[in-house]
């Protein structure tokens, strides 16, 4: 072969080679390109996604910080409006503690003073008698009636003034302990005749039936009386049969009786005084419930069941148309809410309040008294001291022992004399006014008496010739003295003399 054709086939053997190498290079860096590129594209991707995780994340922490300060900013907002509210309840608390302790101690520093100014005038005025009887052949009497006059004359407007301020003072101090003592429920009470609390009516089917509870001659009715210890009225009253009776409870168990009768039809002596026992023992079972429903509701615990009885039994009691276990609850919640507001034992308060008549449920059978039959109820029951003494001084005719105890006793107040809540028969409204002008009628220089205000105020008219300045004074006193001694109070009686003079003249 010749050596020119040879020399190019190497030459292009050679080119051929150097062009697959070129190739295949070429294809390398192509796909080492591409594999970057694609690595790149993953890398920016991967960043991407962890910008947008991060953000995420950023922002559902700011959430989670927002609502965690605003919950702890309400947190901290509701301390500190209990902070606020238990200061200015305790700065009340302290504050009322202050003025009672304040009120106490200026009472007590003007008895005492009171004390030792009668002592002074007791031991002058002593003094001023053995001289006058060692002077003079005169009686102690007399000898007492002469000193009398010559202070008068020679110090009447000093003993005046003196009067005037003991009794200003003495007042303020009253008003302080116990302000706004309301006037008798009667005053306020419009018309009501008592007769709708001694009387009870039982509706019959028909007129018929009236025949059958009277009985042929009158057997029936009058067994029924005689049983039941309450008087059965049959008037013209188309359909009803009337029970009366001042007793409640007999009045009641009557009433159960009867109805029974007039459902069962049978009515003769004998199966009346079956449905009057029957119907006692349901009302001695009532009475009992009565009694347990009232220490559940206030909440009270330690009562013996002998207690809960008595207070059903006031159930059936009124005083002055007011039914005493209603009031007896009402006062326990007054004396409660009180004891709790001034910061003394609201569970003494409660319980003396509930028990403070416990003495009714008995003073018709016991002799004395209610609130001495009540102390004497509550010692034999082993009740809390402080409890029975609290019902001891409930109408303040007796010495307080405790804060409880004058609770108990405005809380009494209170209750009597709500709106609506006592009632006088006429009869008895009118007789106790006439007693009180009477008593007025009976001091000497007392012209005029008039009784108002439903008894809450007696303003007495004296003769000028008779009664002067001190002396009216002296006889506003002696009648007060005599109206707490004679007359049965409830609140106070304003006793106002009024002493008048009149000069006339004439121009001619």
């Amino acid at each position: 072969m010749p050596t020119p054709l040879i020399v190019s086939a190497l030459l292009g053997l050679a080119v051929g080679i150097v062009g697959m190498i070129l190739y295949q290079s070429f294809i390398r860096r192509s796909k080492i390109s591409k594999l970057e590129a694609q690595a790149q594209e993953s890398l920016r991707q991967a960043q991407k996604e962890e910008q947008n995780i991060i953000r995420e994340a950023k922002g559902q922490s700011q959430k989670l910080l927002d609502q965690v300060r605003k919950e702890e900013l309400e947190r901290k907002k509701k301390l500190q409006e209990l902070e606020q509210k238990n200061q200015k309840h305790e700065h009340e608390i302290e504050r009322k503690l202050s003025e009672l302790t304040n009120q106490q101690k200026e009472l007590d520093s003007a008895l005492e003073k009171l004390r030792a100014e009668e002592s002074t005038l007791s031991e002058k005025k002593k003094s001023a008698e053995e001289l006058l009887q060692k002077i003079s052949s005169l009686s102690p009497a007399e000898a007492k009636e002469i000193l009398f006059k010559k202070i008068e004359e020679e110090y009447q407007e000093d003993l005046m003034k003196h009067t005037e301020k003991i009794i200003k003072e003495s007042q303020e101090k009253a008003a302080i302990q116990i302000k706004n003592i309301l006037a008798e429920a009667m005053q306020r009470y419009h018309g009501e005749s008592i007769a709708e609390s001694t009387v009870t009516t039982v509706t019959l089917p028909n007129d018929e039936m009236k025949g059958r509870v009277i009985g042929r001659e009158g057997r029936n009715i009058n067994a029924f009386e005689k049983l039941s210890g309450v008087d059965v009225i049959v008037d013209d009253s188309p359909g009803v049969v009337i029970l009366s009776g001042f007793d409640l409870i007999r009045r009641y168990i009557a009433k159960l009786a009867l109805e029974r009768l007039v459902a069962d039809g049978r009515i003769h002596p004998t199966r009346i005084e079956e449905m009057l026992s029957k119907a006692e023992e349901d009302v001695n079972k009532m009475i009992k419930e009565f009694g347990e429903k009232v220490v559940y509701e206030l909440g009270i615990t330690g009562f013996p069941a002998e207690i809960m009885k008595l207070l059903g039994r006031l159930r059936f009691r009124t005083a002055y148309g007011q039914n005493v276990l209603k009031h007896s609850v009402e006062v326990a919640k007054l004396a409660s809410n009180i004891a709790t507001e001034m910061g003394a034992n609201s569970d003494i308060a409660k319980k003396a309040g509930l028990l403070h008549d416990i003495g009714k449920a008995l003073d018709q059978e016991i002799e004395g008294h209610h609130s001495d039959i009540g102390r004497e109820i509550c010692k034999k029951y082993n009740i809390n001291p402080k409890v029975t003494a609290a019902i001891e001084s409930h109408h303040g005719d007796k010495p307080f022992t405790s804060v409880e105890g004058i609770i108990v006793y405005i809380a009494n107040i209170l209750s009597q004399q709500r709106l609506g809540a006592k009632r006088e028969g006429l009869e008895q409204h009118i007789q106790r006014m006439t007693n009180l002008e009477q008593l007025a009628m009976n001091f000497d220089g007392v012209e005029k008496a008039f009784a108002m205000q439903a008894g809450h105020e007696i303003r007495v008219v004296v003769n000028p010739g008779k009664i002067t300045d001190l002396s009216a004074y002296k006889l506003a006193h002696d009648l007060a003295k005599k109206l707490e001694k004679e007359t049965d109070i409830t609140g106070e009686i304003k006793v106002n003399v009024i002493r008048e003079t009149r000069i006339i003249e004439y121009a001619r």
